[in-house]
């Protein structure tokens, strides 16, 4: 049955391997089985050694299957490094049908028409996403199915990534793990549908998910993805500033980063922090059992001399790549921030600061079942993965998964029409 059909999301990250079980519903997703483990051979979100990063994933996944009581078969997976690059690109087709009315297959044919474009040939493209369709030059058609026209337009946003890159995660899940691979995902793509409310993308909203190693940006125009990238800095850059400010190890910097931010959180929801200050500046390491004989030290110094500078270096990149995206004045939502370091100290603050815009923390929505475990940005892209999945339907077996496609190219049947809609409202504005 559809509508009870389960699901495996694996968020392979710098700093973790988050794996999430859950059955699909008709508005949400019901969490079965979550975990997570230490990510051990990959850097910056790419795998560096295949062995490690198959250990690393094995042990997340079994952990959810034992939580779930469910064997995982097939995944869908995120993926993320600075090799993600975006374009938008443009479609156009003649109605097929004598009757010239639209029908799946136009459809089919007017995205491979928008994803033949000129790529290296050492990337592969992960998505082809519609942002509106135009009918016989009438402009912001959602879903043109049943219409009637001479000529199909469509505006899409298209994601390439490495070849070389999807090939591995797809060695290791495939070959290492045991477990088929459903479709690679885009963890910035992941990340949006799962924190971002329909109301924010439609206003025009930037979603920044900063990972360990690197931070995925996604703007939002008109309720459809308009520009995305991945910049080379993250929450593990905040731990080595530690490391080398207090000179610690990286261990210990880690501990007194999470127990920092642990400082703005209240139970499970993101505070102000202004709300949250302490009159104490001094602060206890006491108990965080630290190798070096560290007790004490300024929350003060560690905020604005250590942490907020490399949080301000970070935000500049991201109003960088506002400015060359060129939908600097069409975000009136603000920016919405998850993932890992979405919790540090001092991120909410600094955005606003350096973005001048209202900044909220984003947390996965629409689910139900182990809510409490699942209820932080850390998950927002292994949750929307599920969320990715409800709408998902199959490519041909030699996809983009095999490096052999450079389109986005779907399976139609008579019995699939509905899906196919379904799929394509998921990514175009209402």
């Amino acid at each position: 049955m559809a509508n009870s059909k389960i699901v495996v999301g694996v968020d392979i990250g710098s700093s973790k391997i988050a794996t999430v079980i859950g059955q699909l519903q008709e508005d949400s997703v019901n969490i079965l089985g979550v975990a997570e483990s230490a990510s051990r051979g990959i850097k910056k979100g790419q795998i560096v050694d295949i062995e490690e990063a198959a250990s690393s994933i094995n042990i997340s996944l079994d952990a959810a299957e034992r939580m779930a009581g469910y064997s995982v078969d097939s995944v869908f997976v995120s993926m993320s490094g600075i090799h993600i690059v975006s374009q938008n690109s443009k479609g156009i087709v003649a109605i097929s049908a004598s009757n010239q009315e639209i029908s799946a297959g136009d459809l089919d044919r007017v995205l491979e028409a928008a994803g033949a474009i000129s790529i290296p040939s050492s990337t592969v493209i992960l998505h082809v996403l519609p942002k509106t369709f135009t009918v016989d030059g009438e402009t912001g058609i959602r879903d043109p199915i049943g219409m009637t026209g001479v000529r199909l337009e469509v505006d899409t946003h298209i994601i390439t990534a490495n070849a070389v890159s999807v090939k591995n995660i797809q060695k290791v899940l495939e070959q290492d793990a045991g477990v088929n691979v459903a479709s690679v995902v885009f963890a910035g793509l992941a990340s949006s549908l799962s924190a971002l409310t329909e109301t924010e993308k439609e206003l025009g909203v930037i979603m920044i998910d900063i990972g360990a190693g690197v931070t995925n940006i996604c703007i939002y125009v008109d309720g459809a993805l308009s520009y995305s990238s991945v910049i080379p800095i993250g929450a593990r850059h905040i731990t080595n500033d530690l490391a080398i400010g207090l000179r610690i190890s990286l261990e210990s910097a880690e501990k007194i980063k999470l127990h920092l931010s642990n400082k703005y959180v209240k139970k499970g929801r993101f505070q102000e922090e202004k709300s949250q200050e302490e009159p104490q500046d001094e602060m206890d390491l006491a108990g965080l059992k630290l190798v070096e004989d560290l007790k004490k030290v300024s929350q003060k110094t560690l905020i604005d001399g250590i942490i907020k500078p490399r949080l301000n270096e970070l935000f500049t990149m991201v109003g960088i790549e506002l400015k060359k995206s060129g939908f600097a004045t069409q975000t009136p939502a603000g920016v919405v921030i998850t993932g890992g370091g979405a919790k540090t100290a001092g991120a909410q603050d600094c955005a606003k600061r350096m973005l001048s815009m209202p900044v909220r923390v984003g947390l996965p929505t629409n689910i139900t079942g182990l809510i409490d475990d699942v209820e932080n940005p850390t998950f927002a892209t292994a949750v929307g993965l599920l969320i990715y999945a409800n709408s998902f339907k199959s490519e041909k077996e030699q996809g983009y998964l095999a490096g052999l496609s450079s389109f986005l190219n779907f399976k139609f049947t008579n019995g699939l029409f509905s899906s196919f809609r379904k799929f394509i409202k998921t990514f175009t504005p209402k």
